[in-house]
């Protein structure tokens, strides 16, 4: 019975400290949803009352209007281009050996550990010197920097439950190399692929430092907020935020969800075996 009780008191622990953090870390966000939707130009306690003002504002602003274009199609690159690579490099790193796979790995690996400001500046001076600064492809680049590790990883964790045979399987009966991996591994990868996807599409969506650095002046979305707080409280950046979490938290479930689908659930094992 002590021991129940124990047990229950110990869940009951975890729950409450995992319910705090999440209180922790949703207020913020919550915080900026409610004052998006506030009458009062700036925020304040108590509340104006319910406005849709400056959702219509940014709707009416050319330059946000240009800034989310931005943004959703360097998403959209990133994530096609962050994904076809992720997988290329998880597949390397699965099915070959070869004397230099250590530094590949971490070649993709560190990127996201380098400090977004250090890494900002050193594509800013080396992209700066070739000629080609300010233009929006090279935003896109610069996040398939990072998001690529993401994508890696997630795609890597799904090869894990690969069978190392199903491809030489498929080579003796008669399939070629490409054909075993159009028709074997790709499929088995779909769902780390659409995760890594839309994961890959939140990195590049959220991220705003290295796109000030190298954007010049092509702004995504969250850089036209970064340029709206150096002037005066802009009551339009609430309703901003408002947009950018919602579309990020969207990603994000999205990728989580296809990240938990299996290839298919195993038969039981009969009893008699």
């Amino acid at each position: 019975m002590n021991r129940t009780l124990a047990t229950r008191l110990s869940r009951l622990a975890q729950y409450g400290l995992l319910g705090a953090l999440f209180v922790f870390l949703a207020t913020p966000m919550l915080v900026i949803v409610v004052f998006s939707f506030d009458a009062n130009r700036f925020p304040t306690i108590p509340w104006g009352g319910f406005s849709l003002e400056w959702h219509r504002a940014i709707l009416a602003d050319p330059m946000i209007r240009d800034a989310f274009l931005n943004s959703v199609l360097v998403g959209l690159g990133t994530a096609v281009l962050a994904t076809a690579l992720g997988f290329a490099a998880a597949y390397l790193d699965f099915r070959y050996r070869f004397r230099l796979k250590l530094p590949f790995i971490l070649l993709v690996a560190v990127p996201p550990a380098v400090p977004a400001t250090i890494l900002g500046m050193a594509m800013l001076a080396f992209l700066s010197r070739i000629g080609l600064f300010g233009r929006l492809e090279t935003v896109m680049a610069c996040h398939v920097a990072i998001a690529t590790s993401f994508a890696m990883a997630i795609i890597r964790l799904r090869l894990n439950d690969l069978s190392r045979d199903l491809e030489p399987a498929a080579w003796n009966l008669g399939a070629s190399p490409l054909s075993a991996l159009i028709h074997v591994v790709l499929p088995f990868c779909r769902p780390a692929l659409i995760a890594s996807f839309f994961l890959s599409a939140a990195v590049s969506f959220d991220e705003f430092l290295i796109a000030w650095f190298v954007g010049g002046v092509h702004e995504t979305l969250p850089v036209r907020i970064l340029n709206l707080l150096q002037g005066q409280v802009n009551p339009k950046i609430n309703a901003i935020g408002a947009v950018v979490l919602v579309i990020s938290v969207a990603l994000v479930l999205l990728a989580q969800r296809f990240t938990g689908v299996r290839a298919g659930r195993r038969p039981n094992p009969d009893p008699g075996e």
